[in-house]
């Protein structure tokens, strides 16, 4: 796990300097070393954390005669990779691995890599630069590409250390749109318009001045015909997938742990990661002094039970502060999640025990652990539908639980996938946002586009390929990413393995919602290892009270930020539908506080760029 910078240019630049410039401003993804090489109109970068082949052979850029290897990531099947090809490797590392890979096969090769990884390869003879980026995006990649300058980062502050150079960057007011309707930026946008996140399963060969993208895998092209329906058939080929993917993902040089929630696919991964290590591991786990949003109790139980070494902190309101001002500077552009906060507070805690950490992430997409998609089948409904308009306005004159569901049923007829997790996660609606906006903006027709499948897919299908898609790559990969780096911490996560992903995307949706048990399939593999009684209890996400912290010990950062002087001076939102939303909310509308958080960050955003 590392940070890895580039730059070439037909321009006259100090590429040395600049490159160096990068890294800096990436040092915390790499503490352990860091290395630049020169390549011809350019410079290559590296910020090394040390996870396997911890020697400084290992190192990189990585490089021969014929070519160079920057790579942030890990590769967790490098070492059957490297006997199957015979690879003569003088270090023990995946990095190595991967050179030689991309020597012999050229991007084919990046189909046999099993793992998370953000890569630049340059062919010094052809002078020739190939850049890729993982199946399902868990490493970020950030690109720049005008004129004849093409430059590109692990973070978006990578390429800001250097903004001068590159011309400066401008604010898209698509971004500003989206990131209001879904609290994130969606992949390819960023919030500036010279940037773009390099697209997931895709490599890239810049070559002459130009870029040329080709996809290698994509959620939507694993997809089959037939459906695995056989509940203990797949029970026991899920159980064999999770062991082996823990197991990849347990290889390492240094201490290790895992997150533990005490939800389902924390759980999970914890209990298997145990029963796979000959060591106990070390779980990590936060909780609040509200009862409401405190699961550490239920985290601690799963640790006994299962016979982890345990830790966990106390969340308080002053922990929360201290960390908003980080979510701006840290995520570089507006980023409504507010379960940021946790999830950095938790990295802290677990670097100081250990280097990598296993997460959950991906279970509620893979497996329908979402209220979304009880939603997608409601409204798929035909009697639904066609009184959706009706319904909507019956639910508005009720208590704020109704009128909080009418926004579900008030949405543009092609943009319903994106509507649904919008209004799951309280958000605006776009009919709300082109009244706010000061300058109407267009919603990007990508975001609900229609595909076309080897079989038909339901609504719930549907919406939880929008969240692989979407939320899950540039909300929940990139939070979890980020607010580890922040700490020199690398986070895998195993049931992102592609093998798992291709095996969920293609099992029976009775199998993952049966007899209204969400997770089906995967509670029942964790059940094996853990009393199911534990988990008798509502559903709780990893989110923090931020509501109340809004009313009381955070009502600071809405004075600061969306008072007249503030939101005139941004110029982004009008001041008086912001003043209205802050009366509603006032008079009792609370489920307006992540519209309201969304604001807060945006403007102290602005204040910070």
């Amino acid at each position: 796990m590392c940070g890895i910078n580039g730059l070439m240019s037909n321009t006259e630049m100090d590429f040395s300097f600049l490159v160096n410039k990068m890294n800096d401003s990436i040092s915390h993804r790499g503490p352990n070393a860091a290395g630049i090489q020169s390549i011809q109109n350019g410079c290559l970068g590296h910020k090394r954390l040390s996870i396997i082949d911890l020697s400084q052979e290992a190192n990189q850029p990585f490089f021969d005669d014929e070519h160079i290897l920057i790579y942030n990531g890990e590769v967790y099947n490098f070492e059957e990779l490297r006997k199957k090809y015979k690879f003569d490797c003088r270090t023990n590392s995946d990095t190595e691995v991967i050179f030689q890979g991309l020597k012999l096969k050229g991007p084919k090769f990046l189909s046999e890599l099993n793992g998370m990884f953000a890569l630049a390869f340059w062919d010094i003879n052809l002078e020739k630069l190939l850049i890729a980026r993982d199946r399902l995006g868990i490493k970020p990649l950030y690109v720049y590409n005008q004129g004849c300058t093409f430059a590109f980062s692990s973070e978006i502050k990578g390429l800001k250390s250097i903004k001068t150079q590159l011309g400066g960057f401008t604010i898209n007011g698509s971004s500003v749109n989206t990131f209001l309707h879904l609290g994130y930026i969606p992949k390819p946008q960023t919030i500036y318009n010279e940037i773009e996140k390099f697209p997931p399963g895709h490599f890239g060969t810049y070559e002459n001045g130009k870029l040329a993208i080709e996809q290698f895998w994509s959620p939507n092209s694993v997809i089959k015909r037939d459906i695995i329906k056989n509940e203990k058939q797949a029970k026991e080929e899920l159980g064999q997938l999770l062991k082996s993917s823990i197991g990849y993902r347990l290889k390492s040089d240094v201490p290790f742990g895992t997150f533990l929630s005490g939800g389902i696919d924390s759980s999970t991964v914890s209990a298997i990661a145990q029963e796979v290590s000959p060591n106990k591991i070390k779980t990590f786990s936060i909780g609040f002094n509200n009862s409401a949003f405190n699961e550490a109790e239920f985290a601690k139980q799963v640790a006994t039970y299962i016979g982890s070494e345990h830790y966990e902190f106390m969340v308080t309101e002053d922990d929360a502060k201290e960390l908003v001002g980080d979510i701006v500077t840290s995520y570089d552009e507006p980023f409504g999640d507010s379960s940021a906060i946790p999830t950095m507070l938790v990295s802290r805690m677990a670097k100081k025990e250990v280097t990598m950490t296993l997460s959950g992430d991906g279970g509620d997409e893979l497996f329908h652990g979402y209220g979304f998609y009880n939603w997608a089948n409601r409204l798929s409904n035909p009697l639904i539908k066609s009184n959706r308009k009706i319904i909507g306005s019956l639910l508005k004159k009720g208590n704020n639980r109704m009128k909080r569901a009418s926004f579900l049923f008030d949405y543009p007829s092609n943009q319903i996938k994106s509507h649904i997790f919008s209004q799951e996660q309280y958000y605006f609606t776009q009919k709300e946002i082109q009244e706010l906006l000061v300058n109407q903006t267009i919603y990007p027709k990508y975001m609900d586009d229609e595909y076309s499948f080897s079989r038909e897919l339901s609504s719930k299908e549907q919406q939880s390929l929008f969240d692989i898609n979407y939320y899950l790559r540039d909300d929940l990969l990139t939070k979890v990413d980020i607010a580890s780096m922040k700490y020199s911490l690398e986070t895998r996560v195993p049931l992102l393995d592609h093998r798992i992903v291709e095996f969920a995307l293609n099992l029976d949706e009775g199998l993952k919602i049966k007899n209204g048990e969400q997770k089906y399939l995967l509670k029942q593999i964790l059940f094996d290892y853990v009393p199911k009684d534990i988990f008798d209890r509502p559903k709780r996400g990893f989110s923090v009270p931020l509501k109340k912290w809004l009313e009381t010990d955070l009502k600071y950062l809405v004075d600061n930020n969306l008072n007249k002087e503030t939101i005139v001076s941004a110029g982004l939102v009008r001041f008086d539908q912001v003043e209205r939303l802050l009366n509603r909310f006032k008079r009792g509308e609370d489920y307006l506080f992540t519209r309201i958080w969304a604001l807060i960050v945006l403007h102290e955003w602005v204040k910070h760029n």
